[in-house]
């Protein structure tokens, strides 16, 4: 699987959107605010989730922000991070 497929799939399930298909979630769509609509209390969350399921580890927030901006973000801040 993909690994934007893969980080799609933990959200919706780890974060437990009901609402929204891992399918639903486009690559450049913005993750907070007016995109899939997750807020501080998920972003604290996903850096739990990602450290878990990925061993990326998410160190402050300015790291963070840039990771969290999109699926292709997080996907391009997974590779940087496993080749380090």
């Amino acid at each position: 699987m993909d690994i934007r497929q893969r980080l799609k799939q933990v959200i919706v399930e780890d974060l437990n959107l009901e609402e929204t298909t891992p399918d639903q979630i486009r690559d450049d769509e913005a993750l907070f605010g007016e995109g899939i609509g997750l807020d501080s209390l998920d972003a604290v969350e996903l850096v739990v989730v990602i450290k878990k399921r990925f061993g990326v580890e998410i160190k402050d927030m300015s790291e963070g922000r840039k990771a969290f901006a999109s699926i292709d973000s997080l996907a391009r801040f997974h590779r940087e991070r496993m080749q380090a």
